[in-house]
């Protein structure tokens, strides 16, 4: 038996344009899109209608799972927490980040990523969850035990996405020491002493590990069709780095000249919703926004804040001469969905997932006020 559902009288944010209309859903896949307001249906009062959004990567499950230091909660509970919040937030699809490679007093030990990643197959097939959960592995290329633990998901389809990182200083995110002090040294409460330490065995590992380590990943990546980021990148010549490797997403780009270098070279620049919500980087580098400005900015992802994915495209298309509404809805729904090669989401279209955020948006923040995943109201 089909199952139908409408909903009229909303304004649809389609790829090019927004058009006053219905919708009608079939068997959890877009059937047709009509203008006009019909009497049929559920109204939407005016309401934007809008994909679901895509979300490429994300810390925050660690939160849940880790929620202080010294505290590891249960993972399908935390899971679940987690979902709560990501669809609450119009995000019908999310790329759970889990964190490879261990470091002296922090990260996770072998094992724990696995159990989570464990933990959400088992929540998605007793159908606990709102959104459709797929896995981006975060492999910090310059830690000894990496190879070890992305060993653990040599096997494992949930995984779609993997970045390459190195965060030592003198590296990407960090080329200053300024800014390992603050996000490092003042974080963990180190003394001087220790902090110098800490300091000598990064740098240390970073030379021994991180260009094999890097290979290494990009190959086994490539072999089963795994989507590769870069994170980082600082200068054309990481950049060029990055091409060799396949990659086809540039995260966090942290200057003007790699963010132009990657867009050019056909990689999907993907920089932080929160960015654009506080109108700079937490670690000084540069703004999402004047990415946007230059038109160099593809994906946007919330990375620690979940409500920053549908905040940030709106606030883009409040600017003067900036991105229309459809445009700045892209970066948050089409454009991730094609770096990963999601074909069948990110935009409305018929015989596409029926993946749908109802949005209103009186003044400032908007209001999530419906979630559909394959046409099934969730939130």
């Amino acid at each position: 038996m089909l199952r139908e559902i409408v909903l009229s009288n909303a304004r649809i944010v389609l790829e090019d344009e927004v058009v006053n209309g219905s919708l009608l859903i079939r068997d959890g896949l877009v059937s047709a899109i009509d203008t006009g307001k019909t009497a049929a249906g559920e109204d939407m009062d005016g309401d934007y209608l809008i994909p679901g959004l895509v979300e490429l990567h994300t810390d925050h499950l660690e939160q849940h799972y880790s929620p202080r230091p010294g505290v590891v909660w249960d993972s399908i509970a935390a899971l679940q927490a987690h979902d709560a919040q990501v669809a609450a937030s119009g995000i019908t699809t999310v790329f759970d980040c889990l964190r490879l490679g261990s470091d002296e007093n922090a990260g996770f030990k072998r094992g724990e990523m696995r159990a989570i990643a464990d933990a959400i197959e088992t929540a998605q097939g007793e159908n606990r969850l709102r959104a459709d959960h797929l896995i981006h592995l975060r492999c910090e290329v310059s830690s000894a035990d990496v190879l070890d633990h992305f060993e653990d998901f040599t096997s494992d389809p949930q995984v779609r996405l993997a970045s390459l990182m190195d965060h030592a200083p003198g590296q990407r995110q960090f080329q200053t020491l300024e800014a390992y002090v603050l996000y490092y040294k003042k974080k963990r409460g180190l003394s001087d002493a220790e902090f110098e330490q800490f300091v000598a065995r990064r740098i240390e590992e970073s030379g021994r590990y991180s260009a094999p380590h890097r290979r290494a990943i990009a190959g086994a990546c490539a072999e089963r069709g795994i989507a590769i980021a870069s994170h980082d990148d600082a200068t054309v010549e990481h950049v060029e780095e990055s091409k060799t490797f396949g990659v086809r997403l540039a995260e966090f780009p942290t200057s003007m000249e790699a963010a132009q270098a990657s867009h050019q070279a056909g990689m999907a620049v993907l920089m932080g919703a929160p960015n654009i919500v506080r109108g700079k980087s937490h670690s000084g580098n540069i703004s999402a926004k004047a990415l946007a400005d230059a038109r160099v900015l593809d994906v946007l992802s919330s990375d620690y804040v979940p409500f920053s994915l549908i905040h940030a495209p709106f606030l883009l298309a409040d600017e003067d001469g900036g991105m229309s509404l459809p445009q700045s809805i892209s970066l948050v729904t089409a454009n991730p969905a094609d770096a990963v090669g999601l074909g069948d989401r990110g935009r409305i279209a018929p015989g596409l997932r029926a993946d749908l955020v109802r949005v209103r948006r009186p003044a400032g923040i908007p209001v999530v006020r419906s979630v559909w995943r394959e046409g099934n109201r969730v939130v």
